[in-house]
């Protein structure tokens, strides 16, 4: 049974919280709040500061935009003024449209020029090549034969030299070579003073004699195996020749050209 507490007598005092053994003292809660403020406080790096200044150029930058922006506000014309604007934009999408169309225009004539340039170009090219081929200017390759001639006797003469070049030309070939020497329209043959030698475009050769001719293979050796030709005639003077075809023949030997003294071009 509760005793009964006289009136106006004090309450009696209530128990501590559970868990609460003493009271925390105010020295203790400042300092707990210190160390919670040193282990939040920011600690600003060399990369956090760079960062923090392209955040704020770029925050800048924006802000600058927008307010550029917010200039070409429209709602606050006139009817007359919006129409003008209108106007003014039909207009420059016009010049705009124009220009564009010259600029397509320019670009595909600049580009037929170029292909038909260099078609050009290029047929110049292939020009160039057949007439140093032919001209016996520049090295060439193509299917044809080698010809070997033994003279043991000396006896082949410069004529015969020169026969045998007449029979190769007549049966197709197109670039001849005899030894070093490129075999063109100008090359010219003497006999030597002494025997067994042969003078072709101002060099003296010897047997034996190393021809080399493009053309068709077969067409040259059948031209070369005619009766009375010029093997023929090699062979009843003590000498002999091997003709072997072949699908690759390559000529290094070349020649130059004079400058014509007296002809001059046809304008």
């Amino acid at each position: 049974m509760s005793q009964d507490r006289p009136p106006g007598a004090p309450a009696d005092r209530a128990p501590p919280p559970a868990g609460r053994d003493r009271p925390v003292r105010p020295a203790e809660g400042t300092a707990a709040w210190r160390r919670l403020g040193r282990a939040v406080r920011p600690r600003w790096s060399k990369a956090q500061l760079t960062a923090g200044l392209l955040c704020l150029v770029l925050g800048f930058g924006a802000a600058t935009q927008v307010k550029q922006v917010s200039k070409a506000d429209f709602s606050k014309l006139r009817q007359d003024e919006l129409v003008e604007v209108l106007d003014q934009l039909d207009a420059q999408a016009g010049r705009l449209e124009a220009e564009n169309l010259a600029l397509e225009r320019e670009r595909d004539r600049l580009e037929s020029d170029q292909t038909s340039q260099q078609a050009a170009a290029e047929a110049a090219r292939q020009r160039a090549q057949v007439q140093g081929i032919l001209a016996g200017t520049i090295a060439a390759q193509g299917p044809g034969i080698a010809l070997t001639v033994y003279d043991p006797e000396g006896k082949l003469t410069a004529a015969a030299a020169y026969l045998l070049v007449d029979e190769l030309r007549n049966a197709g070939a197109e670039a001849i070579s005899l030894g070093p020497v490129r075999i063109v329209a100008s090359t010219y043959f003497e006999d030597c003073q002494r025997t067994g030698c042969v003078m072709v475009g101002g060099q003296a050769l010897e047997p034996p004699y190393e021809w080399l001719a493009i053309g068709d293979p077969n067409t040259l050796e059948t031209a070369l195996g005619i009766p009375g030709g010029v093997l023929a005639a090699v062979r009843t003077q003590g000498g002999s020749s091997t003709v072997t075809a072949k699908g690759r023949v390559t000529i290094d030997a070349v020649g130059s050209l004079a400058a014509p003294r007296y002809a001059t071009a046809l304008e």
